[in-house]
């Protein structure tokens, strides 16, 4: 980053509080809308992300038959439910945790990031609705790969009309989360430069430790504690947990408001974060 522009950057006071809500609202549609067209322009590489999601779906299958061995149920939990919660979890993965989780590195190192920050919406706000945006395209592909990905694997209906009407929300949540946890990731390029190897541990971390793999309820305890004390459980494990009726009654509340501490945590951190990062742009400014 140069001295050029981190010097605009200095002069140039942030204005999105004094933009009416209008305004706000419609520049941050911009912004995903814009990261909406770009993924949907790179037609090989997100189909072929498709297509090893319908792999792993049809290999998750394939290994729960296989473990189960004939028995109806292991741990209270039949066969059915467990291939029922490998697809969602895969397919809702999809959605929620795209394979780019921020474009914040590229642009600090090519030195777009003084654009962004002379526009007068927030710097957070432009990269978070961006990635919005770029997760928002597996929609599309998601509903024509559905049938297939059910075909392969197995799928059920809502658990009850609760788990139907909190599921769409839990859902939400998951995405919030796991957007937020890479806003934060992209956010220490400012210090770093580079995060693709951070980037790689985390993917492994958060895939794991999600449930997105293995649920929850099969984790030996201390493992099991250690996810349900992290913010991963909420992008994959609440939302499928939900829908398939493992989480009931209040207990569906407490789920939602779970995912809502973390969105609410993630966003201060963010804030705080992001606080320093500018600083350290401003002071290099001189």
């Amino acid at each position: 980053m140069t001295a050029t522009t981190t010097r605009a950057t200095a002069k140039t006071p942030p204005t999105a509080a004094r933009l009416p809500l209008g305004t706000l609202v419609r520049a941050h549609l911009a912004c995903a809308r814009m990261e909406f067209r770009a993924a949907l322009t790179y037609r090989t590489a997100y189909l072929s992300s498709f297509a090893m999601m319908l792999l792993q779906i049809w290999l998750l299958t394939v290994v729960w038959r296989a473990l189960y061995d004939g028995r109806a149920e292991v741990d209270g939990l039949s066969l059915a439910t467990m291939t029922a919660y490998a697809t969602l979890t895969t397919l809702q993965y999809q959605l929620v945790s795209p394979w780019r989780s921020s474009p914040i590195d590229q642009r600090v190192r090519e030195g777009k990031v003084a654009v962004d920050l002379l526009r007068p919406v927030g710097f957070p706000g432009q990269m978070l609705a961006g990635q919005l945006g770029w997760a928002s395209a597996a929609v599309p592909v998601l509903l024509v790969a559905l049938p297939f990905a059910l075909l392969i694997g197995a799928g059920q209906a809502p658990a009850s009309a609760a788990a139907g009407f909190a599921y769409p929300v839990a859902l939400i949540g998951a995405l919030l989360v796991n957007q937020l946890l890479g806003l934060l990731l992209g956010l220490v390029s400012f210090w770093t430069l580079e995060v693709s190897g951070a980037l790689m541990a985390y993917r492994f971390v958060a895939q794991f430790f999600s449930g997105a793999l293995v649920p929850l309820w099969f984790m030996p305890g201390p493992v099991r504690a250690a996810a349900e004390w992290l913010p991963f459980q909420a992008t994959a494990y609440t939302p499928a947990a939900v829908y398939l009726g493992q989480v009931e009654g209040l207990g569906i509340v407490a789920a939602l408001g779970v995912q809502l501490a973390w969105i609410g945590a993630l966003g201060g951190l963010a804030a705080f974060v992001w606080s320093r990062a500018r600083r350290r742009v401003m002071s290099q400014g001189g």
